[in-house]
């Protein structure tokens, strides 16, 4: 029976698996670079931090550094935990994640959606992550010159995941705290309370209780997005809000705090 392996990583998957294409072009003026990767179909998964620029404006890089990586380290915990993504790169404050068939995901548009539902399900610190997902045919391959070069995922799923986490919410709903918009298409005949089942709580008597899920689809809408013309989307809306007792800002300040009274931080003079 074949061993089914959990790649960590888009490097591990390209090594244990055969190219489709590999070979070595030429700029047009002497200098060489290699083309090599395989196509795949895949979910692609964006998402970002609102409000980011006006919530780290007071930060010290430092601190907002600190609060950078709170997001990356919670948001990959939701995405990952028992789910076969691949973190392709954190970007600024954006996460990408990609789920195939050939990484383990028997559905990766499903197992993507729920992977945005818990993180939004799971947001403590009230980041509020704006969620944009696309499938279709990428290639992950590597990327430079011999001089400096990384993996990653390429394909036209990429823009168009990345336009659907910049679209917001219509003004009657301004005040959802999250959202994850993608293609109307991906949605077909799903249901929203199949693919969002309710959780399970025990109670302090011991008792257990079902508790729904707080998301709701809403109807598909026309959206322009840039370079991609007009875009017919659905959006899933999470109603219920986190009331953290600390902001994501001050846990920042906390903790670099805390590093500066352990001795594990030497900020630079003024």
């Amino acid at each position: 029976m074949a061993q089914a392996y959990r790649y960590h990583s888009l490097e591990d998957f390209l090594i244990a698996n055969c190219l489709t294409v590999d070979g070595q072009l030429d700029d047009g003026w002497g200098a060489t670079f290699p083309v090599k990767g395989r196509e795949i179909d895949a979910t692609v998964l964006f998402a970002d931090i609102t409000a980011f620029s006006s919530r780290t404006a007071d930060l010290s890089p430092t601190e907002t550094l600190a609060f950078v990586n709170t997001f990356f380290a919670w948001v990959s915990a939701e995405a990952l935990q028992g789910r076969n993504g691949i973190i392709d790169k954190y970007i600024g404050d954006e996460v990408m994640i990609v789920f195939s068939k050939e990484f383990g995901s028997a559905d990766p548009f499903g197992e993507a959606v729920q992977a945005a539902r818990w993180m939004a399900d799971n947001d403590a610190h009230s980041f509020r992550p704006h969620i944009g997902l696309a499938s279709g045919r990428v290639i992950v391959g590597y990327v430079g010159t011999a001089l400096r070069y990384n993996c990653s995922v390429f394909g036209a799923p990429v823009a168009l995941a990345a336009r659907c986490a910049a679209v917001r919410p219509e003004p009657s709903s301004n005040l959802a705290p999250c959202s994850i918009v993608f293609p109307e298409s991906e949605w077909q005949d799903r249901s929203l309370d199949t693919l969002f089942p309710a959780t399970r709580h025990h109670l302090p008597d011991g008792s257990a209780e079902e508790r729904p899920h707080s998301w709701e689809s809403l109807q598909p809408r026309e959206v322009i997005m840039k370079s991609l013309g007009t875009v017919r989307v659905r959006e899933l809306i999470r109603r219920a809000m986190w009331f953290p007792s600390e902001s994501p800002m001050d846990k920042a300040r906390r903790d670099v705090a805390s590093l500066l009274g352990s001795g594990r931080y030497w900020p630079r003079p003024d």
